[in-house]
């Protein structure tokens, strides 16, 4: 009896598109690319590439990843500005999912009118920060600063320490995004040390606001100075000031960090801060201060190109509303409690053969924030070769490669998520 030819025994497309993995995929990818790949896979197989048995998986493996895929941050940065910094909160989550439909972002349904729009999250802002008088968001920390350049600035003077020109990331820099704006900035005082008359003596009739900026991406130390915000407000012109991280009220943990709160009652007229940083919250830009001053940039037109959307405002009202968040668990996570969970995947570990230590790890911040400060940690260490695998795994685990050894900090790892850690180095170790 003759044998069967191989490329007979090709799964038919119909059957692959039957199969449950490859019909979910055409669920959210579409029936048209899962077929294509199907298509692909069975041609291999008909030109001897593949054997028969293999078309399903190949067509599963030619389909793309789901983007933005989900990550587990081992590395011990907190707020991970390559990862999406800060993860939300279970009910900014819920409320990401409540918001996709149809809602009431724009309207009063006790009246049936319109309304202020994002007015929960507004006031759920206010109420974080009493001291503003207003507040306004916008969709990012640097389009607040733009919205507050543009709005009381423009063909204006912006005064300046040199010492806080900053690159903010990805090679944008704040004077060329200030200047976009048809800002002029008049720089005082030098890298290392300003003071209050480099202020003074360049405060004119052109001012439109003498611009303080955190620098919550390095740190200059040794001969220095600089003004605080205390000083600047007796110049007699409006202060912005830039606190960047998003710490809406202090914290011991970071005690060098600005918060709006402090920073307001010190005599800022008006403060920008990022809301996917400290807060915990999604990419927003948050602006606090003087009723007058936010209203004028809610009622500038570039306001509009920058407003955020209903998303953005549903999960910030539940991150302000929300008790603590996965920023705030692990930034003050105990280290007592994670090296006892770190030992406990550790002996989990070599139950099943596979040999780690647990080594002291130092954590930081992240984001942009707080430089210099180090968060006492522990990790789980592993050779080096498992850094790639884990790292385009499923789920992909990021770690951090020190001295040849790949180190996974859990501070950041839901405790849930330990058992798939686990199991995929497990499944590297195999």
């Amino acid at each position: 009896m003759r044998d069967v030819d191989p490329r007979r025994r090709v799964p038919r497309t119909d059957a692959l598109l039957a199969d449950p993995a490859l019909a979910a995929a055409a669920g959210t990818l579409g029936r048209d690319r899962v077929k294509a790949a199907i298509v692909r896979a069975q041609r291999r197989a008909r030109a001897g590439e593949l054997a028969p048995e293999q078309v399903r998986d190949a067509a599963l493996a030619d389909l793309p990843a789901p983007t933005p895929r989900a990550v587990l941050n081992a590395t011990g940065v907190v707020l991970h500005t390559n990862l999406g910094r800060a993860p939300l909160a279970a009910a900014a989550v819920d409320a990401l999912v409540a918001a996709a439909g149809h809602t009431d972002v724009e309207l009063d349904l006790r009246t049936g009118r319109r309304a202020r729009r994002g007015r929960e999250a507004l006031e759920a802002l206010a109420a974080a920060v009493p001291d503003a008088a207003a507040v306004h968001v916008v969709n990012n920390g640097a389009a607040a600063l733009v919205l507050a350049a543009t709005a009381l600035a423009a063909d204006r003077e912006i005064v300046v320490s040199r010492g806080e020109l900053v690159e903010i990331g990805d090679g944008f820099r704040l004077p060329d995004l200030l200047e976009s704006t048809g800002a002029r900035l008049r720089e005082v005082g030098t890298t290392n040390r300003t003071g209050l008359g480099d202020y003074a003596a360049a405060v004119g009739p052109r001012t439109g606001f003498v611009l303080k900026v955190h620098p919550s991406n390095f740190r200059v130390t040794g001969f220095t100075s600089a003004v605080p915000v205390a000083e600047l407000a007796t110049l007699g012109v409006p202060v912005v000031a830039d606190i960047g991280s998003g710490l809406l009220a202090p914290d011991p943990l970071l005690p060098d960090e600005p918060d709006a709160a402090t920073t307001l009652r010190a005599g800022a007229h008006l403060v920008t801060a990022s809301g996917d940083k400290l807060l915990g919250g999604p990419q927003a830009g948050l602006l606090l201060g003087a009723a007058d001053l936010v209203e004028r940039l809610r009622r500038h037109p570039l306001a509009r190109a920058l407003r955020v959307d209903k998303l953005t405002l549903a999960a910030l009202a539940a991150t302000l509303h929300a008790p603590t968040n996965p920023t705030r668990e692990a930034l003050h996570a105990e280290p007592g409690a994670l090296r006892a969970r770190t030992e406990r995947l550790r002996d989990r570990l070599g139950e099943d053969g596979c040999k780690a230590e647990v080594v002291p790890s130092v954590a930081v911040v992240g984001g942009g924030g707080a430089p210099g400060v180090d968060l006492d940690s522990w990790a789980l260490s592993l050779p080096e070769r498992y850094a790639e695998p884990l790292r385009t795994g499923a789920p992909p685990i990021l770690g951090r490669v020190l001295h040849g050894r790949l180190l996974l900090d859990l501070r950041c790892v839901p405790a849930a998520a330990d058992p798939d850690v686990r199991a995929a180095i497990l499944r590297v170790g195999a």
